[in-house]
């Protein structure tokens, strides 16, 4: 059920991103030409390379989502993460072509001055129009990436951001031309290289820790302590360790109890835990619980 959710929001998410960097695209590209903007015509490529990148998200997050099967018995979780590291490389390449096109115009601005044209009003409407609907995007996926705990679609939310720091080099780049400073176009271009770059870094970053079975968070891990700590029947909480598997979590806990008891009433303890565990964190995909018996009446009388 839960995966049927995320599969839902993505591929609603998703659809709307393909239609509006297709809209987009043809929009600054028919703005680039009439306007004679080659910075213009440059995002319009921009923005056609993320419906590409939108299309490895749903690949993505499709197959990260598919039941455990004989061969593959913790699930695909981890298929998410390929998809999120192909994104931030795209990313990454995107920006470093940004930033070396924008170096390469710096450095031979004095000679091919005539090379940087006087564009028209239209491509500086479609830029801040492009502006705009870029960030609302990224907002937007940011959201139901955040909502489904999905990688590859806060790396496709990125992706969005990208475009958006891109159009606003455009139209720094176009007003720049029509003022007679042409060359704050590609300054601005290698400016937002280093913030895309930093983003793409991020996401590799989290991507790869996911990976590696790093732990979760330190706020999830000490919320699940206080919650084991409360329960009936548990004397003490003697070890919880975590580890990230794709966008979930597994958690191994071993907990202290009256080893009086039956072996019946430990196990009801242990179930409970692991029920709590799972039902009151969603991202948490299986919790195993061991129970560590503990006979503190003979320790006493010894």
């Amino acid at each position: 059920m839960e995966n049927c959710i995320e599969n839902e929001l993505t591929m609603k998410v998703s659809a709307v991103s393909i239609i509006t960097n297709i809209a987009l695209s043809l929009l600054k590209l028919f703005a680039g030409l009439f306007a004679h903007s080659s910075a213009m015509i440059s995002d319009a490529i921009h923005s056609a390379s993320d419906v590409f990148s939108t299309f490895i998200v749903i690949i993505g997050v499709n197959l990260s989502n598919k039941a455990s099967d004989a061969e593959h018995q913790y699930g695909h979780e981890r298929l998410e993460c390929i998809a999120s590291i192909i994104l931030a490389i795209i990313l990454g390449a995107t920006g470093l072509g940004i930033g070396l096109n924008g170096v390469n115009k710096i450095l031979n601005y004095n000679y091919d001055y005539d090379s940087f044209q006087i564009t028209g009003v239209f491509a500086l409407i479609v830029s801040i129009l492009s502006i705009a609907i870029k960030e609302w995007m990224y907002w937007y996926t940011r959201g139901a990436a955040k909502k489904i705990n999905s990688s590859a679609l806060m790396a496709d939310a990125w992706h969005h951001r990208s475009d958006a720091l891109s159009s606003i080099g455009s139209f720094i780049g176009i007003l720049g031309a029509r003022l007679g400073f042409s060359v704050l176009d590609p300054i601005a271009s290698v400016i937002i290289c280093l913030f895309i770059e930093k983003a793409a870094y991020d996401i590799l970053r989290d991507t790869v820790s996911k990976l590696v079975d790093h732990a979760c968070d330190p706020e999830t891990l000490l919320c699940m302590k206080e919650l084991i700590k409360q329960q009936d029947g548990v004397l003490s909480l003697d070890e919880i360790k975590t580890r990230l598997f794709g966008s979930k979590i597994y958690v191994d806990i071993e907990i202290a109890a009256d080893g009086h008891q039956s072996l019946s009433s430990a196990h009801d303890i242990a179930e409970n835990i692991h029920l709590l565990i799972e039902h009151t964190f969603p991202s948490v995909k299986h919790c195993m619980v061991h129970v560590n018996p503990r006979f503190e009446n003979r320790q006493k009388s010894l």
